[in-house]
C-alpha cells in the first residue's frame, strides 16, 4: 500500500489475492446507493466482485438447507453497470485477447482513491510480446450531488503502435448474490423480468424486478466516445439479461481516445404507477458531460467535509479520514430522505445480507454532532418499524416492543435460523436472535440523539413511542424472583454472542446479562423521567394510546431499582454463572491456532463448545463503560442497590480483558474507549487495532464482503467524544480530555447549541473552541471542575486544561 498523501488511499501492484478487499475500501456511494471498487474489464468470479447496492432495496429468498427451508433477506446486488472490455486492434492483424488485471500482459497497476474528491483512479499498463503497449485508466465516481447518477470514463493511450481499439460497454443484469463464501447453499438470485431497451445517443437501458418485497429498477447507461462523437457502435446487442454496445475506435501513438459511461438509476415499488425504465433512460440521455459531473460532484464532496472536519496528524489521521469517508459514503444527507437504517456492513458487501443490527449505537454519535437531519432520519426508520417490533413482543407472549437483532425491509427478526462453521462444514442453531439488548440501544439512541440536538419535537412524538414501548417490554419481561427479593432477566444472549446457553442446557439463553440488565433498568429510568418531562397534554395523550396506567409505571420503578446484577468474585459477572465456567488455557489455544478470534467455530470443529468457558467474543460487560460515563454508571448501580467504586470498576476491566478473543470488531473499540477513559495501559493497542481492523483486514477476510461500519465510525467518535469527554446536552457543551500520547493534537467541527460548524481543537494542555458568527447565543461550555465559560458567535477562545 502506498501511504500517499493525506487524502489519498492507494495501491501499487495488483495482488489478486487482495482484489477483494481493494474492491470494498475503494467502494464509492452516496447514501442512496453504491458501487465496488471493482475492476471495470472483470465480471463476478473467484478474484473480482462487482456489486452495486441500493439502500433498503431487499429481496427475501426460500432456500433448502440441511434438510429444512430456511428463508432469508438480502440486499440485492444490482446490475452491473461498470463492465467495460477492450482489447487492441493492430492494422492488417486479428484481433487479441480481451485485457483484464488478469493478463499475462499487464505490466503495472495502480489504484487511487481521492478522498477529497471522492473519485476512484485505476491505472492499467500493457505490453506484448512485440513491445507493443496500452495505457488505460478509470475514472469513476458515484455523484454525492444527484444521488441517481455515477459515471465512469476511461482513456486509452498507445505506444508504438496503431490501429482500432475494440471496446464494449455492458450493461449486464446476469448477476447474483455471491459475494460471501458461506452462503453459497443459499438462494443468490433476486432478480427477474429483465427488459432492455435502446435509445438514441448511446443510451442503453435494462430493468428488472426484485419479488418479495417488489421493486422496479432501472439503469440506463449512455456511452459516449471520443474523439470520435456522436459515435454510433459498430454493433448491439441485447440478450435477455443485459445490453452491450461494440466501438471500433482508431488509436495512434499522441492520440487519446475516452470512453465514458454514465449510468441513471431509478427504482420504484413494484405496483407504483409509471416506467422507471422510461424515466432512466431519459435521465441518462440527459444527463451532463463527465467533466461537468464532476466539477458538481467535486464541490457537493467539499460541502461535506466542511460540515464533517476531521483533522488528525500523522498516518491515524488518514485511516480516519478513510473511515469518515466510507461513514459519509453509506450515510449521507441523501440518506435523510430514505426509509432505511443503519447497515453495519455498509453499502460495500453482502456480508450479514445488508442487515441493520445494534451498530447504529456507534454511528449515530457521529451523526448526531454533525447531520443531526441524517440520525433523525435512522431513528425514524426505527419508529416505522414499531409494529413490527410490537408485533414481535406479542408473539413472545410480551408487553411493549421487541425490536429484532437483525432488520431489514419490513422490521421483522432477519436472524438466521441455522449458520454454518466453515472450519466444520457443520449447520448449527443460531440464537443470536435472543440479542433482546437491541431494544435498549435503540432507545439509548433516542434519548442521545434528543440531549445532544436539543430535538424535543422528535424526543416528545416518535421518540417517545420507542422509548416507552421498549421500557414496558423490560418490566413485562423481568421475573420477581422471591428468593433474592429481585427481578430477573432470563433466557437471553448478551453482546459477548458466545455465550447463548448454559452447558448441557436443553434450551438456550443466559440469565442476567449484566449489560442487558443494566441498560434494561436504565431506559426504565429513562421512561420515567420522560413521562414526567412530556407536556401534560402529550402524557395524557400517550397514557390513554398506550393504555399506560399508574400501576404499570410504578412497576417500572420498581424493576428499575431491583434488576438482578450478579458478582463473583469481587467483579461484575457477564451473566448469572458465568465465575462457575471453566477457564480456558488461552496461551494453548493461540500457540495451536495463532488467530483465535473466532473461538467459538475453533471449540466447536473440535467437538466442545465455548459455552463451557469463561471466554468471551467480544465486550460485554465492558460495553457499560462505553456507554456512560464512571459517575453515570456509579449512579446506575447505586440505584439498583450496588456500590460500583472505581476500584470495583477497574477489577472488573482486568477481568475480562484477560477473557476476551475479539472476535468483533467493536471489540477493540470499546477495549480502547475503556481503557483510555480509564488512563489504563495499553488503550493504544487496542485504539490501533480497531483504527487498522477494515484497512488491514485483521479478520482475515471479512473486509473483502464488506466494511465494518459501526467500527469505522466508532474510531471517529473515539477521538471526538471518547478522548476528548465531550457530550453535548441542554447545558451546552461538556469537555473533559484525557491525555493519549498517540493522538496530542487533532481539530474537528459539529454541531452544537444551534451552531453549525463549532470547531474544537485540542492541544496539549490547551482547548480552542470557535463558534461561527451568526445570529445564535453564546455556547455554553464546561470544563473539568464544572468550570462554567460561554463562547460568543465569532469568536474563538482558548482554555487551558
Amino acid at each position: 500500500m502506498n501511504p500517499g498523501a493525506g487524502w489519498t488511499w492507494g495501491y501499487d501492484a495488483y495482488a489478486p489475492e487482495r482484489e477483494r478487499l481493494v474492491e470494498t475500501l475503494c467502494t464509492l456511494g452516496n447514501g442512496r446507493f453504491a458501487t465496488r471498487g471493482s475492476a471495470p474489464e472483470c465480471a463476478a468470479g473467484t478474484t473480482h466482485y462487482p456489486g452495486t447496492y441500493l439502500a433498503g432495496c431487499y429481496d427475501r429468498r426460500t432456500s433448502l438447507v440441511d434438510g429444512r427451508a430456511v428463508e432469508n433477506e438480502d440486499l440485492v446486488n444490482l446490475p452491473n453497470w461498470t463492465l467495460l472490455r477492450y482489447r487492441r486492434l493492430p492494422a492488417d492483424e486479428p484481433a487479441g485477447e480481451w485485457l483484464t488485471p488478469d493478463s499475462d500482459e499487464l505490466r503495472h497497476s495502480t489504484v487511487r482513491l481521492d478522498l477529497r474528491r471522492g473519485t476512484l483512479h485505476r491505472g492499467l499498463y500493457f505490453q506484448d510480446a512485440r513491445g507493443r503497449g496500452l495505457r488505460v485508466g478509470h475514472t469513476r465516481l458515484v455523484h454525492m450531488g444527484d444521488p441517481g447518477l455515477a459515471a465512469q470514463r476511461t482513456t486509452f493511450h498507445a505506444y508504438g503502435w496503431s490501429g482500432e481499439i475494440e471496446v464494449e460497454s455492458l450493461l449486464d443484469g446476469d448477476v447474483a448474490n455471491t459475494g460471501v463464501e458461506r452462503y453459497h447453499h443459499l438462494e443468490s438470485r433476486h432478480l427477474s423480468g429483465h427488459r432492455t431497451v435502446f435509445a438514441p445517443g448511446g443510451v442503453a437501458g435494462l430493468s428488472c424486478r426484485t419479488g418479495d418485497p417488489g421493486h422496479l429498477i432501472a439503469l440506463a447507461v449512455r456511452t459516449d466516445t471520443r474523439p470520435a462523437r456522436p459515435a454510433r457502435p459498430a454493433r448491439t446487442t441485447g440478450t435477455s439479461t443485459g445490453t452491450g454496445q461494440l466501438y471500433r475506435l482508431p488509436i495512434a501513438r499522441g492520440r487519446t481516445v475516452r470512453v465514458t459511461k454514465t449510468l441513471a438509476l431509478r427504482t420504484t415499488p413494484a405496483h407504483t404507477p409509471g416506467d422507471p425504465l422510461a424515466k432512466a433512460v431519459e435521465a441518462a440521455g440527459e444527463a451532463p458531460s463527465f467533466p461537468a459531473l464532476l466539477a458538481a460532484h467535486e464541490a457537493a464532496w467539499q460541502r461535506l467535509w466542511e460540515e464533517g472536519e476531521l483533522h488528525v496528524p500523522g498516518e491515524p489521521g488518514r485511516v480516519l479520514r478513510l473511515h469518515l469517508f466510507h461513514l459519509l459514503q453509506t450515510l449521507s444527507p441523501h440518506t435523510a430522505d430514505l426509509d432505511v437504517g443503519v447497515p453495519a456492513r455498509g453499502l460495500h458487501g453482502e456480508a450479514y445480507r445488508g442487515h441493520v443490527f445494534w451498530d447504529e449505537l456507534f454511528v449515530l454519535p457521529y451523526l448526531d454532532l454533525h447531520f443531526p437531519d441524517v440520525a433523525e432520519a435512522l431513528l425514524r426508520y426505527r419508529h416505522r418499524r414499531l409494529p413490527a417490533a410490537r408485533e414481535a413482543a406479542r408473539r413472545a407472549g410480551r408487553r411493549g416492543a421487541m425490536y429484532p437483532w437483525q432488520s431489514g425491509g419490513s422490521g421483522a427478526e432477519e436472524t438466521q435460523e441455522v449458520h454454518l462453521n466453515p472450519r466444520s462444514g457443520r449447520w448449527l442453531p443460531d440464537h443470536s436472535r435472543l440479542q433482546r439488548h437491541v431494544g435498549s440501544a435503540v432507545a439509548y439512541n433516542v434519548w442521545k440523539y434528543a440531549r445532544s440536538t436539543g430535538d424535543q419535537a422528535f424526543l416528545y412524538g416518535e421518540g417517545a413511542e420507542i422509548l416507552l414501548e421498549v421500557a414496558r417490554f423490560w418490566a413485562d419481561s423481568a421475573e420477581r424472583d422471591p428468593g433474592l427479593g429481585r427481578y430477573r432477566l432470563r433466557g437471553v444472549v448478551g453482546p459477548d454472542e458466545y455465550h447463548d446457553a448454559y452447558p448441557h442446557a436443553a434450551v438456550p439463553g443466559v440469565d442476567d446479562n449484566a449489560y442487558t440488565n443494566v441498560t434494561a433498568a436504565w431506559v426504565l429510568a429513562r421512561g420515567l423521567d420522560l413521562l414526567r418531562e412530556l407536556p401534560a397534554a402529550r402524557r395524557a395523550e400517550l397514557r390513554e394510546r398506550l393504555a399506560l396506567d399508574e400501576g404499570e409505571t410504578a412497576r417500572w420503578d420498581d424493576v428499575s431499582r431491583r434488576l438482578h446484577v450478579p458478582f463473583h468474585r469481587g467483579v461484575i459477572s457477564q451473566f448469572e454463572g458465568f465465575g462457575e465456567l471453566a477457564e480456558l488455557d488461552w496461551e494453548a489455544y493461540r500457540a495451536g491456532y495463532g488467530d483465535i478470534r473466532r473461538l467459538d467455530r475453533i471449540l466447536e470443529a473440535e467437538g466442545d463448545t465455548v459455552n463451557r468457558y469463561q471466554a468471551s467474543k467480544q465486550a460485554d460487560t465492558l460495553m457499560l463503560g462505553y456507554l456512560f460515563r464512571p459517575d453515570e454508571l456509579a449512579a446506575l448501580f447505586a440505584r439498583l442497590g450496588h456500590r460500583l467504586d472505581d476500584g470495583t470498576w477497574r477489577a472488573t476491566v482486568d477481568y475480562y480483558l484477560r477473557r476476551t478473543s475479539h472476535g468483533s470488531t467493536l471489540s477493540s473499540l470499546v477495549h480502547g474507549w475503556v481503557l483510555a477513559r480509564l488512563k489504563g495501559t495499553g488503550a493504544w493497542r487496542y485504539c490501533e487495532e480497531a483504527l487498522l481492523s477494515d484497512v488491514a483486514d485483521v479478520q482475515g477476510g471479512t473486509t473483502g464482503e464488506g466494511i465494518h461500519l459501526g467500527a469505522m465510525a466508532g474510531t471517529i467518535d473515539l477521538v471526538e467524544r471518547g478522548i476528548t469527554g465531550l457530550e453535548a446536552g441542554p447545558d451546552g457543551l461538556r469537555v473533559a480530555p484525557v491525555s493519549l500520547r498517540q493522538l496530542p493534537r487533532f481539530a474537528f467541527t459539529l454541531c452544537c447549541g444551534g451552531h453549525r460548524g463549532v470547531r474544537l481543537r485540542v492541544l496539549p494542555g490547551r482547548l480552542g473552541v470557535r463558534v461561527p458568527a451568526g445570529p445564535g447565543a453564546p455556547l455554553p461550555l464546561v470544563l473539568p471542575g464544572d468550570r462554567r465559560f460561554t463562547v460568543p458567535p465569532g469568536e474563538e477562545r482558548w482554555f487551558p486544561l
